[in-house]
């Protein structure tokens, strides 16, 4: 088979994202399983740049002009720039699979997001299959209700642009079992088109970025006590992550809770617009001392901070599928995290984390001292976790869905 594989960004051409993980780890799987693929996405960032093992050995690359208007902010990042350079690349990135299916080099598109515009706008000539996966949806529900209206206007034009898609795919597909109510409601296809396939994980990929010395130098230099507990988040410091209601829980769990007279620090891994605000939060709750911005991390360090954690605590206001989360379950680290988007579909209360409901500081300060109050449910929590990622979160089941899909669609 022959894919043109679409998207707007890809690992480690365009950063480390929740999608940029996912193609990447997409396009390796699919190569694995000798199915030729084509990655069209934007060229890589200036610090970046594309060679024959970028991705896979059998993986090409095809770039798209992908072009910031002035005042956007940072590429792909922001409001305006997610509704107006997006969508155009993804008419270009579209008519470039168009291309690729017309010339005998692709039997199917599969696209992320609104990536595959151009495509979708043909599909009336064009028989190959189209596959959608529309990953977050962040588009259809602002997640800060006070800028709602604006932020909901502000995304129209992406909005259409995945609507369209959507109507002309043959298959849409969801992240997680919990989200495909969302997935129809949002993009208005019947249930008989959605298939769920989770995003998933490369196991072996982890478990050989583990570094046992990296750990225990890391260990060192950040002098951790013995006893101390260490409570880990990771993502994108943007407010819909809800790291804010965390500082909140953390003021509230160290004044009358289970972190109460106890030796305990937050690490939060990843960089971000709201750092700032998180910044002068932390300080305002005199948090500074129990509290550490990482920025940007390797991949080794990102790692090796899951293997020095109590508990991994993601608050999302508003989420996707979380890969953030597995990675930490792959770890066999126990979660507190938010039943937010795909996340009740991973953490499961009583067999491997705690969920509260989004946006409650008090809720997700009780599960944060219950938490780290019962050693034993820890324990216990974590290998069941890593259980639940091996079973159904590995691109071992992910992958293998993945080629029936095409094969179920191109009739092979």
């Amino acid at each position: 088979m022959k894919v043109a594989l679409v998207a707007r960004s890809v690992f480690p051409l365009h950063g480390y994202g929740g999608l940029e993980r996912h193609v990447y780890d997409l396009a390796r799987a699919l190569a694995d399983r000798d199915v030729e693929v084509t990655l069209i996405t934007r060229p890589p960032l200036r610090d970046r740049e594309w060679s024959a093992t970028a991705v896979h050995p059998l993986v090409r690359a095809e770039f798209v002009p992908y072009h910031t208007f002035p005042f956007a902010g940072r590429r792909g990042t922001t409001v305006f720039d997610r509704s107006t350079a997006y969508p155009i690349f993804g008419l270009r990135a579209g008519r470039r699979a168009l291309e690729l299916v017309q010339r005998g080099r692709a039997d199917l598109v599969h696209g992320l997001g609104a990536s595959v515009l151009g495509y979708a706008r043909a599909r009336a000539s064009e028989r190959a299959p189209l596959v959608l996966n529309p990953q977050g949806l962040e588009e259809f529900g602002a997640t800060d209700a006070s800028r709602a209206r604006l932020k909901r206007a502000a995304y129209l034009p992406l909005r259409r642009a995945v609507l369209a898609c959507a109507a002309a795919a043959d298959v849409v597909i969801a992240t997680d079992r919990t989200l495909e109510p969302v997935v129809r409601r949002h993009l208005n296809i019947p249930a008989d088109r959605v298939r769920t396939i989770p995003n998933a994980l490369d196991l072996a990929g982890i478990d050989a970025l583990t570094d046992p010395a990296f750990i225990r130098d890391l260990h060192r230099r950040a002098e951790i006590a013995n006893g101390e507990i260490v409570l880990f988040s990771a993502g994108r410091l943007e407010e819909n992550k809800g790291f804010h209601v965390l500082l909140q829980a953390l003021a509230a769990a160290r004044d009358h809770g289970g972190l109460e007279h106890r030796s305990w620090r937050w690490i939060c891994a990843g960089d971000g617009p709201y750092r700032p605000r998180l910044e002068t939060i932390a300080r305002e709750l005199s948090l500074l001392d129990r509290v550490r911005f990482l920025g940007r991390v390797t991949d080794a360090e990102m790692h090796a901070w899951h293997e020095l954690s109590t508990l991994f605590v993601h608050p999302t206001l508003y989420e996707g599928s979380s890969l953030v989360t597995l990675e930490a379950m792959a770890h066999r680290r126990a979660v507190v995290a938010s039943s937010a988007g795909g996340l009740p579909d991973k953490v499961r209360p009583g067999v491997n984390g705690w969920l509260v409901p989004p946006g409650d500081a008090g809720a997700l300060a009780a599960a944060i001292s219950g938490a780290v109050s019962d050693e034993a449910r820890l324990e216990r929590f974590g290998p069941a976790g890593r259980e639940i990622v091996e079973q159904e979160f590995s691109w071992r089941a992910a992958g293998d869905a993945t080629v029936a899909l095409y094969r179920e669609l191109l009739g092979r």
